[in-house]
């Protein structure tokens, strides 16, 4: 195997696919990326048996073969290299790769017995890749990071015809974002379970080019596959088994206090009082006609007060909350101005853009004050 090409592009593409490789491997040859160059195109490829990563690209001029390598060793190699074009070869059982007068020999894997990455499934629609993309980053933020409970390290995919719903909880807070997209199969419903972490990883990736398409097998309990394809990369991934909690339960049909703020100046006062907030400390914003008040820290503590104006509508209300989990939700909203839907101190609060009726909505738990 030989090949020649630009640096900027082998180094993007290595970076991406290794992204995908488990940092403690069964097996050897999983901790490789897999090589393959097939007239004026190179084939790099990951897999473990879980989540597989698969990227495509021109290259200037190649003889036809396979090699396996070190993944992570090979993507620190080909970010540090020089910017000028890369020369790739095989001599028995080493790879030699040349940039400029750099020169790297490293050592192969043997190919035979790398696994066969699954076939993609069958696609079901398309939406375009930078809408995808930030819905994903606007849901994902909320996914679970225990693994010990599975279930809520997942985003949920609902489709509905022409809709699509995406939607993850950690318990302490949810995220949901309804977008449209465009199915193959009039009519189609049925739902997924998908890695956040990895959903997350492929939609940024995928953005680069106009639009993703979603395959989909939804087997037998164990057997669920969802693919992504786009920008000359592709990605499956195994789907989560379990039962999603039934979220839209938690969203209040009505609110009878809301607040109007400005969303840059409430997550700024947010950081500054913050920073007095012992680890897992709340903050507390009390909502009155025309401003809401931060306060934080308290007792023999430092202590932090800072007034925001904003406009309320309701009867004078404190309620608390996680900063870092406030901060996540005013930083997924697409909108200057942050609506705070509010029930009582001791129920869920919604974050949404100025428009009740968002596409995206945040529902945030409060922290009990003692007392």
């Amino acid at each position: 195997m030989k090949f020649r090409m630009d640096r900027e592009a082998l180094a993007d593409a290595v970076a991406w696919t290794a992204r995908s490789l488990p940092s403690r491997p069964t097996v050897p040859v999983l901790a490789g990326l897999l090589l393959t160059v097939d007239g004026d195109t190179l084939t790099v490829s990951g897999f473990d048996y879980e989540v597989s990563a698969r990227a495509e690209m021109a290259i200037d001029a190649g003889d036809p073969g396979a090699a396996l390598v070190s993944g992570r060793l090979l993507a620190e190699i080909t970010r540090s290299l020089p910017a000028q074009p890369v020369q790739f070869a095989t001599e028995g059982t080493r790879v030699v790769l040349t940039c400029g007068t750099t020169r790297f020999a490293l050592p192969t894997l043997p190919v035979d017995d790398y696994p066969t990455l699954p076939a993609m499934p069958e696609p079901a629609g398309s939406l375009e890749s930078d809408v995808f993309a930030a819905a994903v980053a606007q849901v994902a933020l909320a996914a679970g990071r225990d693994d010990t409970l599975p279930v809520l390290t997942g985003v949920r995919l609902e489709i509905e015809g022409d809709a699509l719903t995406l939607a993850a909880t950690d318990r302490y807070r949810l995220a949901v974002r309804q977008l449209s997209w465009q199915p193959l199969q009039p009519g189609l419903s049925t739902t997924a379970l998908v890695p956040a972490r990895t959903l997350a990883d492929t939609a940024k990736a995928l953005a680069t080019g106009p639009e993703v398409v979603l395959s989909l097998a939804i087997g037998t309990v164990g057997e669920g596959m969802i693919g992504f394809t786009g920008a000359g990369r592709r990605t499956t991934t195994r789907l989560l088994d379990g039962e999603f909690p039934k979220y839209r339960s938690l969203l209040p049909v009505e609110s009878p206090a809301s607040a109007l703020v400005t969303a840059n100046h409430l997550v700024e006062a947010v950081k500054r009082v913050a920073l007095v907030a012992p680890r897992s400390s709340p903050i507390r914003l009390s909502f009155a006609a025309g401003e809401v008040v931060l306060e934080a820290g308290g007792g023999d503590d430092a202590q932090a007060t800072e007034s925001l104006e904003a406009s309320y509508e309701g009867e004078p209300m404190t309620i608390a909350f996680n900063p870092g989990y406030l901060l996540d939700g005013l930083g997924a909203i697409d909108s200057d101005v942050a609506r705070l839907a509010l029930t009582t101190p001791a129920k869920p609060a919604v974050i949404t853009g100025k428009e009740p009726e968002s596409t995206y909505r945040y529902l945030l738990m409060p922290v009990r004050l003692a007392g």
